[in-house]
């Protein structure tokens, strides 16, 4: 248990840790049993966000062959469907120089493009990649007596969760395309509890801030994405608010406290949902992205067999795809204004909206008529 909390809205909520980092430490474990052909009953591994951990481990088995563990997820006060499941890490040597990571049961593999990891992989996010690969690094480091076995060039890493295969149904991992299981995630390692109220708090907190200081002419985006691609732009980040998936309600609340612009930057499979009047992004809340690609491709005169296709895409990118082969280079500016016409009935046409559309394969795709000299309005001069 990770005795650390937060204090949110007068309530002291605990912090957990993430799959990747059970995967991690299950890992490290497995390699340490496997080198000294003894069991452990803990193991400790650093994270991404500077908290070390020291998680207790079930399951031990080692062999000359292999070794395995578990560790049990611990999501803090955080709402996660995984909090007490069963990760395992099975450590196999192998003749191949570097580490292989391979789905084990309860773990999804690709099958689409537009996520992080390849089409075919094992669906461990990066993060968790670099932390099994790091740990795994120190360790062999640091053994630097006389192994009792050859030490091989490479390893097999399998991250097994058994409960994932039924938890997946509850995900919308199938339509992302990640089929089989659960993906192996998190960023910091740690989980960060947040309630709904919680984040609408905070986010409103910032807005108040910015009036506070005089702005009146401000940016959202979605989330990390946005912000990574609005810094390409060359926009201001002092004034650059991440709405996570309530979009909806940053705007009211822009509308309530007077601001007068707002250039808003998101990646399509976020934006293209405002398109259809879906103000809460999260994909629990609805998901109608390629149902909103596809009519719009048919507004501007695509074949009903490209509907077909679009509609059978699990990513915006596959749907991405399928639109420029169509060769239509004003399909994202009209999506763009699409977004734009919602935002701004939203607001009931009190606040200048102008919207950006970009994808993390493409680029830039679309914006609407104005958003150009609304962004060099905003950038760093």
């Amino acid at each position: 248990m990770l005795n650390k909390t937060i204090e949110k809205n007068g309530k002291e909520l605990r912090y957990g840790y993430t799959t990747g980092s059970c995967a991690t430490a299950a890992t490290k474990a497995a390699l340490l049993m496997y080198l000294n052909q003894k069991k452990l009953a803990t193991v400790k591994i650093d994270t991404p966000k500077g908290w070390p951990l020291e998680l207790i481990l079930h399951d031990q088995v080692f062999t000359e062959k292999e070794a395995s563990c578990s560790v049990v997820k611990d999501s803090g006060d955080d709402p996660d469907v995984t909090n007490g499941v069963k990760v395992f890490s099975k450590i196999i040597p192998s003749n191949k120089d570097g580490i292989q990571f391979v789905a084990g049961i309860g773990v999804g593999t690709v099958t689409s493009v537009g996520l992080s990891i390849p089409i075919g992989e094992p669906a461990i996010n990066p993060i968790p990649r670099e932390m099994i690969s790091r740990a795994i690094a120190t360790v062999m480091a640091a053994n630097d007596q006389s192994p009792a076995m050859e030490l091989p060039r490479g390893w097999v890493v399998e991250i097994s969760i058994p409960q994932g295969v039924a938890l997946a149904k509850r995900t919308f991992n199938p339509k992302l395309g990640i089929e089989g299981g659960l993906s192996v995630l998190g960023t910091s390692g740690i989980v960060e509890p947040m309630s709904e109220d919680a984040l609408k708090a905070s986010l409103k907190l910032e807005l108040n801030v910015l009036k506070a200081r005089g702005y009146k002419e401000i940016i959202f985006v979605p989330g990390n994405y946005g912000k990574d691609f609005s810094e390409t732009l060359g926009l201001n980040q002092e004034v650059l608010i991440k709405t996570s998936n309530f979009i909806g309600f940053m705007l009211d609340e822009a509308e309530r406290m007077g601001f007068e612009k707002i250039l808003l930057v998101g990646h399509l499979g976020k934006l293209v949902k405002v398109a259809g009047g879906i103000f809460n992004t999260h994909s629990s809340v609805a998901d109608a992205r390629m149902e909103i690609l596809a009519a719009h491709c048919g507004l501007l005169g695509a074949s009903q067999t490209t509907m077909e296709k679009i509609m059978a895409c699990k990513t915006t990118d596959e749907a991405t795809d399928i639109i420029l082969e169509e060769n239509r280079p004003d399909y994202f500016n009209h999506l763009a204004e699409a977004v734009k016409k919602k935002v701004m009935d939203r607001v009931y046409k009190t606040i200048d909206i102008e919207v950006i559309l970009f994808s993390k394969i493409h680029g830039r795709l679309g914006q609407s008529k104005d958003a150009e000299k609304m962004r060099e309005r905003l950038c760093i001069h």
